[in-house]
C-alpha cells in the first residue's frame, strides 16, 4: 500500500501550525471544489484528496498517531528492510478509539465522492462491532464579512451544489468562526462557513471589545469639554475632563460588539485619546499662553 504524504497534499512543512493548516486546506478546497470544476473528476479527486489530508492534520490526535506513523516508515525506507512495511500495527486511534467504515463512507457518500482512501481506512478505520462513530464534518467554504456585520448580524446567499441558499450570520461573530449550514454540502452533507472579518479603520476588535480613537485640542485637554466618537450605532459625545492627558484611554461600557452566545450583552468601547497641538497660534492665544506659564503651580 502506498503512503500518503499529507503534509505535501496540503503543501505545509511537517511542522506548520494549526492557522498555516487552516490556510493551505481553504486555499486549495476552494481551488478544487467541485462547485468551481463540475464534471472533473481529476479536480474531483484532488478535492478528496484534501479534504482526507484535512481531517488528519487538523485533528490533533489524528495528527500525532499519523506523524509516528510516518517517523516508522521513514526509519523503514532508509534502512532498506526486506519485506513489506507492517501497517496493521498502526490501525485505528490511539487508545482505543477507532473510525467505522460506515463513518467513512458516510463523509463523503456511498456513490459519487466515494469514501475515504484505503490508507486512511487502515490506520484509522476497523469497521464491524465496537467500532467509535465520529460525527461527519462535512465541507468549508469561506465567508467574508465586515466588522460592521459581525456587529449586526448579516444575511448572504451562498451557492453550493448548484443549489442557491440564503444564511445568517449571527451578530458577535469572530475570525475563524464556523457557520453551519444543514444539508447544503456535496451529497447532503452539512457546509460549514467559515468566517473571516476585513479590518476596520475606525476600530480595532480585541475578543468582545473595541478599541478606536479620538482627537481633542490642547486647550479641550486642560480645560474640558466633548470629543466626537464612532461607534456602529452613530456619533457619541464623550465627555473629556479637565487636564485629560495625550492617550488617556476611556472606556464605555457596553459600546463593544455582541456576545455570539447572547447578541443583547456587549463588550466594551476603549477610546483612546489624541490631543492635537496647533502649530501656529493667533497673536493673543500666544500672549494668553505665555501669562498662563508664568503663573505657578
Amino acid at each position: 500500500m502506498e503512503y500518503k504524504d499529507y503534509y505535501k497534499i496540503l503543501g505545509v512543512d511537517r511542522k506548520a501550525s494549526d492557522e498555516d493548516i487552516r490556510k493551505a486546506y481553504r486555499k486549495l478546497a476552494k481551488q478544487y471544489h467541485p462547485d468551481y470544476n463540475p464534471n472533473n473528476k481529476q479536480a474531483e479527486e484532488r478535492f478528496k484528496e484534501i479534504n482526507e489530508a484535512y481531517e488528519v492534520l487538523s485533528d490533533s490526535k489524528k495528527r500525532a498517531h499519523y506523524d509516528r506513523l510516518g517517523s516508522d516508515y521513514s526509519q523503514w525506507q532508509r534502512r532498506g528492510t526486506p519485506g513489506d512495511f507492517d501497517w496493521g500495527q498502526y490501525g485505528g486511534f490511539p487508545g482505543g478509539t477507532r473510525v467505522s467504515m460506515d463513518d467513512l463512507n458516510e463523509m463523503f457518500g456511498n456513490s459519487g465522492m466515494g469514501g475515504f482512501s484505503d490508507f486512511f481506512q487502515t490506520i484509522f478505520g476497523m469497521g464491524g462491532r465496537g467500532s467509535t462513530r465520529s460525527q461527519p464534518q462535512g465541507y468549508q467554504q469561506d465567508l467574508e464579512i465586515t466588522l460592521e456585520e459581525a456587529y449586526r448580524g448579516t444575511t448572504r446567499r451562498i451557492q453550493s451544489d448548484g443549489r442557491e441558499k440564503q444564511v445568517r450570520i449571527p451578530a458577535g461573530v469572530r475570525n475563524g468562526s464556523k457557520v453551519r449550514v444543514a444539508g447544503a454540502g456535496l451529497n447532503g452533507l452539512d457546509l460549514y462557513l467559515i468566517i473571516g472579518i476585513t479590518e476596520d479603520s475606525r476600530f480595532e476588535r480585541r475578543g468582545d471589545d473595541l478599541h478606536t480613537t479620538t482627537t481633542i485640542s490642547v486647550f479641550t485637554a486642560i480645560l474640558g469639554g466633548e470629543a466626537d466618537v464612532e461607534t456602529f450605532d452613530g456619533r457619541i459625545k464623550l465627555n473629556i475632563p479637565a487636564g485629560t492627558q495625550p492617550e488617556q484611554v476611556f472606556r464605555l461600557a457596553g459600546r463593544g460588539m455582541p456576545h455570539l452566545k447572547n447578541p443583547k450583552e456587549k463588550g466594551d468601547l476603549y477610546v483612546r485619546v489624541k490631543v492635537q497641538i496647533p502649530k501656529y497660534l493667533s497673536t493673543k492665544q500666544r500672549e494668553l499662553l505665555e501669562d498662563a506659564s508664568r503663573i505657578k503651580f
